[in-house]
């Protein structure tokens, strides 16, 4: 069995057995562990109580973190004509078709979010294989397909994020940095965790918040109260 750092046996003493936290109390505590030489990403995952499987359990839509996400978003963005320049002149990283096309056929990945216009969608739609796996194909319920590229850029640059579940039913998301203040990190999960709620599908029966736990990059994951969660 591999040794533990200091590190980690330090983290590992100030925590419980079994310990519950309140969001508010789970941000601090992940803010009091012991540094590391990078700014570290706070991270939710929550499981509901969903068959994502089925069709009418399917829990995905998009939400403005009011604090934004703290990372430098590369976007991409599909478009002919005059909408090129427009995508540029808005703060896209990268824009164009058919040269951009081919890289990506190619297998180059090298940005966060892929924007298209909707005349590029069938294009588009042959890189399945490729962005399809990592999550970047554009989809107009999230936002990403659409003729108004300034705005879509805008919004993700401010810190506009897709949720969606696993094949587990659990949506993992990124929602700050921890050098964020404690406030901004716990408005960012309460907009979240209210968005997520607003999404329940009328199919879904039961519990709907099943499991929540907070985390970082390099600390422990903490679970939340669940009855917290339910009133918001």
């Amino acid at each position: 069995m591999a040794r533990q750092s200091k590190r980690i046996r330090e983290i590992a003493g100030g925590l419980e057995p079994g310990q519950v936290f309140t969001i508010e109390n789970a941000v601090a505590k992940l803010q009091e562990c012991p540094s590391v030489k990078f700014d570290q990403t706070v991270d939710v995952a929550v499981k509901l109580g969903v068959d994502p499987k089925k069709s009418d359990q399917q829990v995905r839509g998009t939400v403005s973190l009011p604090n934004g996400t703290g990372k430098s978003l590369s976007v991409l963005v599909f478009a002919a004509g005059s909408k090129v320049q427009e995508a540029l002149d808005a703060g896209a990283d990268y824009a164009g078709s058919d040269e951009l096309f081919e890289k990506v056929k190619g297998g180059w990945t090298d940005f966060d979010v892929v924007i298209a216009t909707p005349d590029m969608m069938r294009e588009v739609g042959k890189l399945g294989k490729v962005l399809g796996p990592r999550g970047l194909m554009p989809t107009p319920k999230g936002g990403t397909v659409t003729t108004d590229v300034v705005t879509a850029i805008s919004e993700i640059k401010k810190g506009k994020i897709e949720f969606k579940l696993d094949k587990h039913a659990v949506c993992h998301s990124g929602v700050g940095k921890l050098s964020f203040t404690k406030e901004a990190i716990v408005e960012n999960i309460k907009v979240l965790v209210t968005a997520l709620a607003r999404a329940k599908p009328s199919a879904a029966k039961g519990q709907y918040f099943v499991s929540f736990a907070l985390s970082s990059t390099m600390g422990p994951g903490l679970k939340i109260d669940l009855r917290e969660i339910q009133t918001l």
